[in-house]
């Protein structure tokens, strides 16, 4: 799959903006989710794909952020993953709270160059994989900052289980999560909760009350 110049793609259709729950970071961020989903496809020539994560500041990734910049001893001195990255978000909190090393993955093909754009906005490096790294074990790093990764059933499994041999190897996994339908409602320690602004185009509502869990 190829794409002709996904960072022009990305500057000609998002615009620079702040997070709403993580201030401190600014995202190019498409305004309107309707628009930035067909362009997508037609770039990509698919119909049907997801919508392109990258361009938006989801709920469970924001919630997840402003864990880590209100308490940056979870990630400061670390190497951590930002898995399913999307815009970089999470990535981009963790370095500004002191991590060490942060590796962005995802493969949806302009999340490359969304990453790029973003780290550069926020003043900090972040290296990205398009591999799939569900295909192999955990990499070895301290900490894998997960937002919203529980949206279907097939996924949700395969993600966890794969987290959970993360966490087997002495690895802290953070998952950020807006009451997904698929989140486990056991089994996970909780650790904080906030009210995340959003809008009704993304969620079902204006406000989505978003939760940051630890696996024990």
């Amino acid at each position: 799959m190829t794409i002709a110049d996904p960072a022009a793609f990305i500057r000609a259709n998002t615009r620079l903006q702040t997070v709403p729950h993580a201030p401190e970071i600014s995202l190019w961020l498409a305004d309107e989710v309707t628009p930035i989903w067909r362009l997508t496809e037609e770039e990509l020539g698919e119909l049907g794909l997801p919508p392109p994560f990258w361009a938006f500041a989801w709920a469970g990734g924001q919630a997840l952020s402003r864990y880590l910049l209100d308490h940056p001893q979870e990630v400061a001195g670390k190497r951590v993953l930002d898995f399913a990255a999307g815009s970089g978000l999470v990535g981009a909190a963790a370095m500004l709270a002191g991590a060490t090393h942060v590796l962005c993955a995802d493969i949806d093909p302009f999340c490359q160059s969304a990453v790029a754009a973003n780290a550069l906005a926020n003043g900090v490096l972040l290296d990205f994989t398009e591999t799939n790294l569900l295909n192999a074990p955990p990499p070895p790093v301290d900490v894998i900052c997960a937002g919203d990764i529980c949206y279907e059933r097939p996924m949700t499994e395969a993600v966890l289980a794969w987290l959970a041999q993360a966490r087997a190897q002495g690895t802290r996994v953070l998952i950020g999560d807006p009451g997904r339908t698929y989140f486990p409602r056991s089994g996970l320690d909780f650790l904080a909760e906030y009210r995340v602004p959003t809008t009704r185009e993304l969620e079902d509502q204006e406000v989505k009350r978003s939760s940051v869990w630890a696996m024990p």
